[in-house]
C-alpha cells in the first residue's frame, strides 16, 4: 500500500512580517484548496492512503469534503498540542508508519520542524509561508503526483531529489537544535516576537543556501556569492552594524540591495563574508545573544556559553518536482498500453 504523510500548518504566513512588511497571508480556506488538489494529484498517481497531522484549522478534513476526492486522509494517532512541536512529533510517525513521501504545507519554519522529528521521509514543500527558501511555489495538483511517484518507488531517490543541507548547533559540548536555511546571531536578548526582519539587529548569519532569487537573509547573501541546494558548503556574512560597545563596525567591504523581507528592499551594508565548508565547527563569539533558526529566534545565550555552527549535509531529501516529472514521462509512466 502506497502511503504519503501530509502536514499542514494553519499557522504558516501569519508572523509578524505581515505587519512590518508586504508578508503575503495565505487563508486557511487557500490552504484547504491546495491540500485537495494535492489529493487529486496523489490518487491519480495511484496512492491509496493518506495519514495526515491534526491541526487547529481542519485543513485536511475539509480538503476531503469534495466529490473530487476519493481519498479520506486518516489524522495521525497523536494528541495535538498545536504548537510547533506538533510538527515534529508527525514527521517522526510518518516515518514510523511507513509512508513514503511527505507534503509540506508551510514556510521554512515548519520544514524545519519536520526535520528535528526525521531526515528519513522525501519531502514535497509547498511554501504557504511569510520568508521562503526551502519550500517552493507550486501548483498542488503537481505536488501530489510527483509525491506519488516518489511514494510509490517507481522513481528512485536519486532520479527526483536532493539531500538537503543543515546548519547543527552546539552548545557547551551537546548539539542543541537545527536549521535548514539560516541561522542568525540576533543582538536581541529575547526571543520576543520571534521573526528576524530587521538586519540592523544581527551579529552574524550562516547560510546552507544563498539564493538570489529569494527574500531575507538568504538573498543577501544570495548578492555575495550564490549558493544552492545541490552545491557544496554554505556562507557567512557579518552585516555592518554597531559593534558591542556602541561604535561603528570595521569599514566596509561591500554593500549589496537586498529584498530583506516582503516588500521590502534595502541596501545592506557587508563588514566581512567567506564561504562555509561542511563539517568543520565555527566558534561564535560569546555573547549575550539570541540564537534565530531559519527566520526565527529560537533560545537566547550569555557569555558563559559556548557555541558552534555545523553545516552538514543530512537533512531530508528534498524532491524536484520538474525533475520528477520528466523523469517520469522519460520512462513512460504517464503512459498506458
Amino acid at each position: 500500500m502506497t502511503t504519503v504523510g501530509i502536514i499542514a500548518n494553519p499557522a504558516a504566513s501569519k508572523d509578524i512580517r505581515r505587519l512590518v512588511a508586504q508578508g503575503r497571508v495565505v487563508p486557511d480556506w487557500e490552504k484547504v484548496n491546495i491540500v485537495r488538489r494535492a489529493l487529486v494529484g496523489l490518487q491519480s498517481a495511484g496512492v491509496s492512503r493518506v495519514l495526515a497531522m491534526p491541526d487547529s484549522g481542519q485543513l485536511c478534513r475539509r480538503a476531503a469534503d469534495d466529490p473530487s476526492v476519493g481519498i479520506r486522509p486518516e489524522l495521525l494517532p497523536m494528541s495535538p498540542r498545536y504548537t510547533e512541536g506538533d510538527t515534529t512529533r508527525a514527521a517522526a510517525l510518518l516515518a514510523d508508519m511507513g509512508a513514503g513521501a511527505l507534503i509540506t504545507l508551510g514556510g521554512d519554519g515548519t520544514n524545519r520542524a519536520v526535520a528535528v522529528g526525521t531526515n528519513r521521509l522525501p519531502i514535497i514543500a509547498i511554501s504557504t509561508g511569510t520568508n521562503n527558501i526551502f519550500p517552493v511555489l507550486v501548483e498542488g495538483t503537481l505536488a501530489g503526483i510527483a509525491a506519488g511517484l516518489v511514494a510509490s518507488g517507481r522513481l528512485p531517490l536519486s532520479d527526483t531529489s536532493v539531500v538537503s543541507k543543515t546548519l547543527q548547533i552546539w552548545i557547551n559540548g551537546e548539539y542543541q537544535d537545527l536549521a535548514l536555511v539560516d541561522v542568525a546571531i540576533s543582538r536581541e536578548r529575547f526571543v520576543a516576537t520571534r521573526a528576524i526582519w530587521d538586519l540592523d539587529t544581527v551579529h552574524e548569519v550562516f547560510l546552507t543556501r544563498a539564493e538570489p532569487a529569494g527574500i531575507g537573509l538568504s538573498s543577501v547573501g544570495g548578492r555575495l556569492h550564490p549558493v544552492s541546494l545541490a552545491d557544496a558548503g554554505g556562507l557567512r556574512y557579518r552585516p555592518a552594524g554597531p559593534s558591542d560597545n556602541g561604535a561603528t563596525a570595521a569599514a566596509t567591504a561591500i554593500t549589496v540591495t537586498a529584498p530583506v523581507a516582503p516588500g521590502l528592499v534595502h541596501p545592506v551594508a557587508i563588514a566581512d563574508w567567506s564561504l562555509l565548508p561542511e563539517g568543520v565547527p565555527v566558534d561564535l563569539q560569546p555573547r549575550h545573544c539570541t540564537i534565530a533558526l531559519d527566520g526565527e529566534r529560537t533560545f537566547t545565550l550569555s557569555p558563559d556559553d559556548r557555541a558552534q555552527v555545523i553545516l552538514a549535509r543530512n537533512g531530508p531529501p528534498v524532491v524536484q518536482i520538474p525533475r520528477t516529472l520528466r523523469r517520469a514521462a522519460e520512462l513512460g509512466l504517464f503512459s498506458s498500453a
